[in-house]
């Protein structure tokens, strides 16, 4: 059966009813932090003059952390409520703003992503390999959209000896009455919160870092967007930095989970 037709059939995570809770509960300081990664990763403290592009845009904090930051920010998604969640920010934010567009697209889409145009910063975190065709997707993310000069910034799944388990443990989930999710949740959250909760000690690191979220995001809505994220792949670092090596884009910045559940964070230059 092929990704299209489990998606038609619903066997695919409904990502925008997730941040669509996450945003019931946003604060300053998540917006604060989203801010902040991206400073870290860009080097830099404004982004004015600067045009963004936001791949799959979730929840829309991302987007509108670029746009706070001076960015004139251009956001889309798959995910029809994701795609509402970004227009909710931007309402509440920056009403009637013509400096941040927001749309209905899809990263497969070849005609779309051409008549987008050249952006300076293109952002894709976590998205790309939930398309049911990651190279593709990848592929689509760069040549037609970065700009000279321009920067592309993904994350996407580690490879691991479990990634084949994973992948059943989401299907699963994703075909599953509303209450099995729910108990799936459950029992997720204890598994990896316990987990990370000893790890940080152990490492003399302050577990409420973790759980008051890297990159805005929060611990809860991480954990259901990982149980649930469906279709999945995943890429070593060394296949991605390959991938676009090819194509003539240099790796500035990499961050690793070496061998680890989680996202490879790759920032090139075009």
């Amino acid at each position: 059966m092929s990704w299209q037709t489990e998606i038609k059939d619903g066997k695919r995570f409904e990502f925008g009813a997730n941040w669509a809770s996450f945003l019931q509960n946003l604060t300053d300081e998540q917006i604060e932090a989203s801010k902040n990664e991206l400073k870290r990763w860009l080097e830099c403290e404004s982004l004015e003059g600067k045009t963004f592009l936001d791949i799959g845009n979730g929840s829309g904090i991302h987007s509108l952390a670029a746009r706070l930051l001076g960015a004139k920010v251009h956001s889309f998604d798959y995910d029809t409520q994701s795609v509402e969640c970004a227009k909710a920010l931007k309402e509440r934010y920056f009403k009637d703003d013509e400096q941040w567009h927001i749309e209905q697209g899809s990263v497969l889409d070849a005609q779309y992503m051409e008549s987008l145009g050249k952006f300076d910063i293109v952002y894709s975190w976590g998205v790309l390999h939930h398309t049911g065709e990651m190279y593709k997707a990848l592929e689509y993310a760069t040549i037609p959209v970065v700009a000279q000069g321009g920067r592309l910034f993904v994350a996407i799944y580690n490879t691991q000896m479990t990634t084949p388990i994973w992948k059943k443990i989401k299907r699963l989930y994703v075909s599953s009455p509303r209450f099995c999710k729910y108990l799936m949740t459950l029992v997720y959250l204890g598994y990896f919160g316990v987990g990370l909760f000893a790890a940080d000690v152990l490492r003399g690191r302050s577990p409420l870092a973790r759980y008051s979220g890297e990159r805005g995001m929060r611990f809860y809505y991480d954990v259901v967007d990982w149980i649930g994220g469906y279709p999945f792949e995943t890429a070593s670092p060394e296949e991605i930095f390959d991938f676009y090596k090819a194509k003539g884009f240099r790796l500035e910045k990499l961050k690793t989970v070496s061998g680890k559940m989680g996202c490879n964070e790759f920032l090139f230059v075009n």
